[in-house]
């Protein structure tokens, strides 16, 4: 209790102070605290960008030591490394120098520690990141906090960062290697998120570039996207007060789907079906993320949903996978078992669902990995989403088809290759099916019921020779479960 009684204190002070007032001292203590920028403008009522400047105007940075993976037995030579505010390091000598000098550096960013949204399933694409990457001759550098994953195994990239995937310390790692790009695609949303802040600050992004990352993940922007394209998306709004809420999906009309924007794995996320539900959501997501933006889909009952996964080197696309999901629209497509090749969608369907991603992949000159995800109602296609990145899908996908696909991706984004130079698979013998793994039993009191917040905490493959096994008719009886409710 003492450790958190130090905290706690310093926490007072801080909170006893301005940007203005803040000394180099104080903020010292701080950061060998282990409070964050972010923290400690919150603390002290500034902007994670004021504490940065402060930082950089006082000296006050991290320097880098290196973890012994030897057990003191003998002296490790192991390039694997974090951070902390002491004042000398392990940064410069032979120690430090890398085996491969001379060859341009890559960084990769993982998707830090595991949690429902981001597994092991952006691990295995990091993994394989580096090791293309390796192998195309660059010298791979992987940044990332989870102890229990492969791409956190220091013989596995030339230099290994066990750092949060937050922005100060990716920045600072940044500034030391001197990447001629970072990889932000293979990690899942995490890393992706931090896409404005490298363009802002002239980090070169290997693969698609910020404004298209931006076009897709803002809401709004998106919707005027699809508009111009002539892609149909289902009716929605974007509210900033809950009286804008209220009237909002009065006008789409209920049932409506309501979230905030930017969020992991469906988070805070739920289907409301009258003005009593939708009040206690909005009072939700305001207290726990207070000042964000509610969005507000009109909800499309009994559709079908599938997802489509594509790589692309900014003027063409190759689909590496098309899957259709058992559960209807509005669960949360990681809780959502996927058949891939679709079983129950027209000929017709797909094409539509085919020429819709190439449309956004060329509009938004997509390098890399593109995951979109469709709403079906009849033969009427909608889009809901893109993902320019690496979905959880893409591992399901490389064991179904037995192609090394993070590779191909490794390959258009660094190693000069074309969508044309990859044989793509036609279709699966058989069926591959992508069933989630919940951990219920480890967690008896979570809400069991399946919906837009993600649940699931892994997932698993089976494959089937025809639609008549019995474990696909078991799946199939569930769907006709689902859509009678």
């Amino acid at each position: 209790l003492h450790e958190i009684q130090t905290l706690v204190d310093l926490e007072r002070e801080l909170m006893g102070h301005t940007v203005e007032t803040l000394t180099p001292d104080l903020l010292w203590r701080a950061k060998q605290m282990g409070l964050g920028d972010r923290q400690i403008a919150h603390l002290v009522g500034g902007l994670e960008s004021q504490i940065f400047r402060l930082r950089e105007e006082w000296g006050i940075r991290r320097v880098y030591k290196r973890v012994d993976t030897c057990a003191a037995e003998f002296e490790a030579q192991t390039p694997y490394y974090y951070s902390t505010f002491e004042r000398q390091g392990e940064d410069e000598g032979p120690l430090f120098s890398s085996p491969r000098e001379g060859k341009p550096r890559l960084l990769i960013l993982g998707s830090g520690p595991n949690r429902i949204g981001q597994g092991v399933e952006f691990d295995y694409c990091c993994v394989h990141g580096v090791l293309a990457a390796q192998k195309l001759g660059y010298e791979a550098l992987m940044l990332n906090c989870n102890p229990e994953t492969v791409s956190t195994d220091p013989d596995i990239s030339d230099r290994l960062y066990f750092e949060p995937v937050f922005w100060e310390h990716v920045y600072e790692v940044i500034r030391r290697e001197q990447p001629v790009g970072v990889v932000v695609q293979l990690g899942g949303q995490t890393p992706l998120k931090l896409a404005e802040k490298l363009h802002r600050y002239g980090v070169p992004l290997i693969g698609t570039g910020w404004e298209a990352i931006d076009l897709s993940e803002d809401r709004g922007k998106f919707s005027a996207l699809l508009e111009e394209l002539e892609i149909p998306y289902p009716p929605f709004g974007v509210a900033h007060t809950p009286d804008e809420a209220l009237a909002l999906a009065e006008q789409l009309g209920y049932p409506v789907l309501v979230r905030p924007s930017y969020v992991l794995g469906g988070q805070r996320m739920r289907i409301v079906v009258d003005e009593e539900e939708l009040v206690e959501q909005i009072v939700t997501i305001l207290r726990e993320m207070p000042g964000n933006r509610i969005l507000i889909d009109k909800f499309l009952a009994g559709a079908v949903e599938a997802e489509l996964d594509a790589l692309c080197d900014g003027e063409e696309i190759g689909v590496i996978g098309l899957m259709e999901h058992i559960e209807p629209a509005g669960v949360h497509s990681g809780d959502s078992t996927a058949v891939l090749p679709p079983f129950s969608l027209s000929s017709a369907v797909q094409a539509t669902m085919r020429h819709y991603a190439e449309k956004l992949a060329r509009r938004l000159r997509v390098q890399g990995f593109m995951n979109v995800q469709y709403a079906v109602q009849g033969d009427r296609v909608y889009v809901i989403e893109a993902n320019l990145r690496a979905s959880r899908t893409v591992p399901f996908l490389c064991k179904a088809y037995d192609q090394p696909f993070v590779q191909w991706a490794m390959e258009i984004l660094i190693g000069g290759k074309r969508v044309r130079d990859f044989a793509f698979p036609e279709r699966l013998d058989g069926y591959a099916l992508k069933l989630p793994v919940f951990s219920f039993d480890r967690f008896p009191e979570i809400e069991k019921t399946l919906g837009p917040e993600m649940r699931s905490t892994g997932e698993e493959i089976r494959f089937v020779a025809d639609l008549e096994d019995p474990l696909f008719q078991e799946l199939y009886a569930m769907r006709s479960l689902y859509l009678s409710r």
